[in-house]
């Protein structure tokens, strides 16, 4: 069977410094003499241009490896998508990045690499490149080898691992960092929704005034929360409207409620609550936020709300951020150092391992 010749983009696909592209197959050395300047010896890191025809589309850094060859270019869009146009001409498949892929002695570490193009944040980055370590400190094989064939593996517990299985696959909070959540702002009119987003997100990203239906449609973007990415969707107030721009408007911001990883459910401290919470309808997993609370309140707001907000001056801001955090397992006290899963595998071979603890050397063992 003839090998195909691929190429692969290691890093994400959004504008950075450097892109990676990862060349596979038969032809990387015709390719590589044909386009780039200088040769590439094994092991070597070398600066050239990458010419198509008379055209030179980048000053790359090729490093020439034992399967192919890492193509290190300027990141910006344009370059990238550029570049790999070239390569479908030149009869490289273009495909998604697989776990072969990846350089790394065990199946975790190649998982860490696949992962870390996702990983945005110091803290992502920092919990990643912890995990084979991490992972390290599971029970494995050679923990217990003194049993016999006969006998039924243990069960990983409490008091057999300072790190239990079955509180490692309840933890998301890995996947949240890689994978960031969609949190919605929702409440009615003028309550202070998009104060409150411009707060998260630290600067004016959308319009505010003091004048019902300011926010004509939902604005997603993201927020960084000290070291967790959300995209936060700003919505609409909701309320009976006629106005058919404000009205479909609010109707198109219900899917994206509807898709929300959590709500954030934005009061009126100084109006009555029972008309705010009539037009807003049910939703799980909400944060109930009395906004203005620096104000005479109309309602108790330590019965009614989960947290109390003054989005104008920033009251309760940093208790907001750290509510959403803590929602998706990024607790105050959070350890990068402890043992984390974030993918399928993962999971299925954790959860075999509750029962065998010889399944752990699947992501761990050379």
């Amino acid at each position: 069977m003839t090998t195909p010749n691929r190429a692969i983009l290691l890093t994400a696909p959004t504008p950075a410094a450097i892109a990676v592209v990862r060349l596979l197959g038969p032809a990387v050395d015709s390719l590589l003499a044909q386009h780039f300047s200088r040769p590439v010896p094994p092991d070597r890191a070398v600066h050239g241009e990458w010419r198509n025809a008379d055209h030179i589309l980048d000053d790359p850094v090729v490093v020439r490896t034992p399967a192919g060859a890492d193509v290190n270019l300027h990141g910006g869009p344009w370059i990238v998508s550029t570049y790999l146009d070239h390569l479908r001409d030149a009869g490289f498949a273009i495909t998604e990045p697989d776990l072969d892929a990846f350089d790394g002695p065990t199946t975790l570490d190649r998982e860490v690499s696949a992962a870390l193009p996702h990983a945005r944040t110091d803290l992502a980055v920092r919990t990643l490149i912890a995990q084979p370590a991490a992972w390290s400190t599971l029970p494995s094989t050679p923990g217990h080898s003194a049993r016999t064939p006969s006998e039924a593996p243990p069960r990983i517990s409490s008091q057999s691992s300072p790190h239990p299985i079955d509180a490692i696959l309840a933890d998301y909070s890995l996947h949240h960092l890689l994978h960031p959540p969609r949190v919605a702002i929702l409440g009615p009119p003028n309550v202070g929704k998009s104060t409150l987003a411009n707060q998260l997100f630290a600067r004016d990203r959308a319009i505010t005034a003091d004048l019902p239906g300011t926010t004509r449609d939902w604005v997603g973007e993201p927020a960084n929360l000290d070291g967790l990415i959300v995209t936060l969707v700003d919505t609409p107030g909701v309320r009976p409207t006629a106005d058919p721009i404000e009205s479909a408007a609010i109707a198109a911001s219900a899917a994206q409620i509807r898709a929300a990883d959590l709500v954030l459910i934005v009061l009126d401290a100084t109006l009555p609550l029972a008309p705010q919470l009539a037009v807003l309808g049910d939703h799980s997993s909400v944060l109930r936020i009395a906004n203005k609370s620096d104000r005479p309140p109309a309602w108790d707001l330590a019965a009614h709300a989960d947290l109390q907000t003054a989005a104008t001056t920033g009251q309760g801001i940093d208790v907001l951020r750290t509510a959403i955090r803590t929602h998706f397992g990024i607790i105050p006290a959070f350890d990068p150092t402890t043992p984390r899963c974030w993918t399928a595998r993962q999971r299925d071979t954790l959860a075999r391992a509750v029962n065998d603890p010889r399944a752990i050397s699947e992501m761990t063992a050379p």
